[in-house]
């Protein structure tokens, strides 16, 4: 009897602080995530606003599939921007083919583009967003052209839209 009743209670003491601290924790990096962006919008908004692919990749930070997107095989001169805000990101004389199924860049437009530490799957990378709304954009790598900048900006094409040049 006394070995359940101090099972009981230190499951009580440890689960419930625990959780209260998770909790916080959650609560505490979406307010400071949410303070970081220009553009803010609840997540019905943004919902509505975006196909259910720009959502997933956007705001959940989804990956597409390797050579699904339209944008992959784009030779056009033009810009490409958020999908989800219309931000300037990344310049089509900067993207190269880069053999991953994802369209790929050597830089970014600075300061549209904003960066974190992404530590899913058991790795880190850099993680990219959209410096005015915090939409997932893709990874940043280092095996990238050596002649240029040596930076492999791995993109989700749905997270972009592509302004041709007139």
């Amino acid at each position: 009897m006394k070995k359940i009743m101090l099972a009981l209670a230190c499951t009580f003491i440890f689960g419930c602080q625990g959780n209260s601290q998770k909790k916080n924790e959650v609560a505490n990096t979406a307010k400071e995530a949410k303070e970081q962006y220009a553009v803010q919008k609840t997540d019905a908004e943004w919902k509505a606003e975006l196909t259910a692919m720009e959502y997933y990749i956007l705001r959940k930070a989804g990956t597409e599939n390797p050579g699904s997107s339209d944008l992959l095989y784009n030779k056009e001169a033009g810009t490409y921007v958020c999908a989800a805000c219309a931000t300037p990101l990344f310049k089509s004389e900067h993207k190269f083919e880069s053999g991953t199924g994802w369209p790929s860049f050597d830089r970014e437009i600075e300061g549209n583009v904003a960066y974190s530490v992404d530590t899913a799957y058991g790795m880190t990378r850099t993680e990219e967003h959209c410096a005015t709304c915090g939409g997932h954009l893709g990874h940043v790598f280092d095996d990238g052209p050596a002649e240029t900048t040596g930076k492999r900006h791995c993109i989700n094409g749905a997270a972009l839209d592509f302004i041709p040049e007139k």
